[in-house]
């Protein structure tokens, strides 16, 4: 049963992958994107006030880690248009193993954002930050961002699910900009207000940004806080997943 699923779920995969020949601008703009914004944060606007040593290198890990929480409308959409025209209806009326067809869109995302990260991990490389930790620190805190997407992602699917209509996804995808920015990712909670730095040192996020910080070996960098970039995607998983995967069952019922 379970070699069944899988089979299942690599199919639609493949399905999801397929439409990337098909469409590589949308595939392209989704790379250039993350890109966009560490140019525009870290030249065009500036800041890293009160953060000590440079600012580049606070900066890097934090939009990674904000990278992971963006980009989820073209999951959201390719959902909802599929629950819009009834291919998901006819997915569902063949015997497929139940939530392949999510799985499937959970695997191509996850391709993409790991692909995202090896991009603008070497845009940072080029522009001079560097990484301090060993490479076991390193690939856990790749681990640690892939992990924090993949939470991200399930919200964004039972969302999209919950939607059901593209035009809805805008609306919803505004949900997902307060998650980025209100964060530590550009900018030190200390200096923001104190209810306001509150809200930004519980934001999960946050705990995502300070523990690559740590693992990348960045000056400065808090420790302590890999266990609540575990244990944050955990929990929101196991909301989200069984929400998104029983959303799914009792489409068109």
């Amino acid at each position: 049963m379970t070699a069944y699923a899988l089979t299942d779920s690599w199919t639609m995969t493949r399905r999801e992958l397929a439409r990337w020949g098909r469409q590589p601008v949308q595939l392209v703009v989704n790379l250039i994107f993350p890109v966009m914004l560490l140019l525009m944060f870290g030249y065009l606007i500036g800041g890293g006030r009160g953060v000590s040593g440079e600012y580049r290198d606070y900066l890097i890990p934090g939009m990674l880690a904000l990278t992971m929480a963006f980009g989820l409308e073209g999951t959201m959409i390719a959902v909802t248009r599929d629950l819009d025209k009834g291919v998901i209806d006819r997915f569902r009326s063949m015997p497929m193993a139940n939530g392949a067809v999510l799985v499937g869109r959970s695997a191509a995302d996850m391709l993409q954002s790991a692909l995202a990260l090896v991009v603008l991990i070497g845009v940072g490389a080029a522009l001079g930050w560097r990484v301090h930790g060993g490479p076991v620190a390193f690939l856990g805190a790749v681990g640690l961002l892939l992990l924090f997407r993949f939470a991200m992602l399930w919200i964004g699917i039972y969302l999209a699910l919950v939607a059901g209509k593209p035009e809805m996804v805008q609306a919803v995808q505004i949900l997902v900009w307060p998650v980025g920015f209100l964060s530590n990712a550009l900018a030190l909670p200390d200096t923001m207000p104190g209810w306001l730095g509150t809200v930004v040192e519980w934001n999960p996020m946050s705990h995502t940004a300070t523990a690559v910080r740590d693992l990348f070996g960045t000056p400065g960098a808090e420790s302590g806080h890999a266990w609540a970039a575990i244990v944050w995607p955990l929990a929101l998983l196991a909301v989200f997943f069984p929400l998104a995967v029983r959303r799914f069952g009792r489409l068109s019922r």
